[in-house]
């Protein structure tokens, strides 16, 4: 009977949200804990203490996400903004 209240097509939307922003969370936890340079998981690197490791920072900022818009206007919908924009 628990089923049937909350498995109503209405509550589909809901779980779907949800699901994505549980994803994206748990995307960037898998990220930070495999590829950040200031995370360390094993108990050898942790005791390193600080490191200098520039090359490895500036590879972790500079992701292929952040490459690819680096050229790009921010716009949304640029097709929409020209037509609003421009005066002729």
């Amino acid at each position: 009977m628990a089923a049937n209240r909350w498995l109503k097509p209405e509550v589909y939307p809901l779980f779907a949200s949800v699901g994505v922003a549980v994803g994206i969370c748990a995307m960037q936890l898998v990220r930070n804990i495999t590829t950040n340079p200031e995370v360390r998981v094993l108990k050898e690197k942790r005791s390193a203490g600080i490191l200098e490791n520039f090359e490895e920072g500036e590879k972790y900022s500079q992701h292929s996400v952040r490459k690819f818009v680096r050229n790009r206007t921010p716009e949304i919908m640029p097709s929409i903004n020209k037509f609003f924009s421009d005066p002729n």
